[in-house]
Protein backbone atom coordinates (compact mmCIF):
# COMPACT_ATOMS: atom_id res chain seq x y z
CA UNK A 1 0.00 0.00 0.00
CA UNK A 2 1.47 3.70 -0.82
CA UNK A 3 0.48 6.26 1.62
CA UNK A 4 0.44 10.11 0.33
CA UNK A 5 1.06 12.37 2.23
CA UNK A 6 2.16 16.26 2.42
CA UNK A 7 4.86 17.73 3.76
CA UNK A 8 6.55 21.24 4.39
CA UNK A 9 10.32 21.32 4.12
CA UNK A 10 13.12 23.61 4.93
CA UNK A 11 13.41 24.49 1.81
CA UNK A 12 10.03 24.97 0.56
CA UNK A 13 9.27 26.80 3.30
CA UNK A 14 12.27 29.40 2.38
CA UNK A 15 11.67 29.36 -1.23
CA UNK A 16 7.83 30.52 -0.06
CA UNK A 17 9.47 33.06 2.41
CA UNK A 18 11.63 34.52 -0.26
CA UNK A 19 9.09 34.37 -2.97
CA UNK A 20 6.81 36.36 -0.61
CA UNK A 21 4.18 33.98 -1.25
CA UNK A 22 2.68 30.76 1.02
CA UNK A 23 4.64 27.75 0.70
CA UNK A 24 3.65 25.07 -1.32
CA UNK A 25 4.26 21.67 0.32
CA UNK A 26 6.12 18.60 -1.05
CA UNK A 27 4.37 14.90 -2.27
CA UNK A 28 5.64 12.37 -0.20
CA UNK A 29 5.18 8.83 -0.68
CA UNK A 30 5.57 6.16 2.00
CA UNK A 31 4.99 2.51 1.12
CA UNK A 32 3.95 0.45 3.88
CA UNK A 33 3.52 -3.81 3.99
CA UNK A 34 -0.02 -4.82 5.77
CA UNK A 35 -0.74 -8.24 6.43
CA UNK A 36 -4.42 -7.92 7.55
CA UNK A 37 -7.07 -5.70 7.16
CA UNK A 38 -8.60 -4.74 10.15
CA UNK A 39 -12.52 -5.42 9.90
CA UNK A 40 -12.22 -6.57 5.75
CA UNK A 41 -14.95 -8.95 6.45
CA UNK A 42 -18.03 -6.98 6.34
CA UNK A 43 -19.65 -10.51 7.96
CA UNK A 44 -16.88 -10.69 10.71
CA UNK A 45 -18.68 -10.05 14.15
CA UNK A 46 -15.43 -9.86 16.59
CA UNK A 47 -15.71 -6.19 16.99
CA UNK A 48 -19.38 -6.27 17.84
CA UNK A 49 -19.02 -9.08 20.14
CA UNK A 50 -16.33 -7.35 22.06
CA UNK A 51 -18.22 -4.52 22.17
CA UNK A 52 -21.11 -6.41 23.71
CA UNK A 53 -19.19 -7.62 26.31
CA UNK A 54 -17.79 -4.16 27.13
CA UNK A 55 -21.31 -2.78 26.54
CA UNK A 56 -22.53 -5.38 29.21
CA UNK A 57 -19.47 -4.59 31.63
CA UNK A 58 -19.89 -0.96 31.21
CA UNK A 59 -23.73 -1.08 32.22
CA UNK A 60 -22.84 -3.21 35.38
CA UNK A 61 -20.10 -1.04 36.47
CA UNK A 62 -22.81 1.80 35.92
CA UNK A 63 -25.26 0.03 38.01
CA UNK A 64 -22.63 -0.83 40.84
CA UNK A 65 -21.87 3.17 40.69
CA UNK A 66 -25.39 4.13 41.07
CA UNK A 67 -26.16 1.63 44.06
CA UNK A 68 -23.39 2.80 45.99
CA UNK A 69 -24.77 6.93 45.47
CA UNK A 70 -28.44 5.78 46.22
CA UNK A 71 -27.26 3.93 49.32
CA UNK A 72 -24.97 6.95 50.36
CA UNK A 73 -28.21 8.96 49.75
CA UNK A 74 -30.40 7.15 51.66
CA UNK A 75 -27.97 6.76 54.83
CA UNK A 76 -28.84 8.66 57.66
CA UNK A 77 -26.17 10.66 59.81
CA UNK A 78 -27.81 11.60 63.06
CA UNK A 79 -31.48 11.06 61.96
CA UNK A 80 -30.97 12.71 58.97
CA UNK A 81 -30.32 12.07 55.41
CA UNK A 82 -26.24 11.97 54.23
CA UNK A 83 -27.42 14.21 51.18
CA UNK A 84 -24.77 15.86 51.23
CA UNK A 85 -22.47 12.99 50.99
CA UNK A 86 -23.33 12.64 47.23
CA UNK A 87 -21.21 15.56 45.91
CA UNK A 88 -18.33 13.52 46.37
CA UNK A 89 -19.43 10.47 44.21
CA UNK A 90 -18.80 10.85 40.54
CA UNK A 91 -20.22 8.92 37.66
CA UNK A 92 -18.15 8.51 34.76
CA UNK A 93 -19.96 7.98 31.18
CA UNK A 94 -19.41 4.54 29.78
CA UNK A 95 -17.55 4.76 26.69
CA UNK A 96 -17.55 1.14 25.64
CA UNK A 97 -18.69 1.15 21.41
CA UNK A 98 -16.25 3.79 21.11
CA UNK A 99 -13.07 1.63 22.82
CA UNK A 100 -14.61 -1.79 21.07
CA UNK A 101 -14.09 0.20 17.43
CA UNK A 102 -11.08 2.29 18.27
CA UNK A 103 -9.06 -0.13 20.09
CA UNK A 104 -9.62 -2.94 18.34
Amino acid sequence: MTLVDLRYSAACLKQGRQAGRRPHPITVHHKVDVYSWARADPRDRSVSQWADTQERQARQRLRLALEAIRQRANATVGGRLAVEAIDELEVHPARHRHNAIWQY
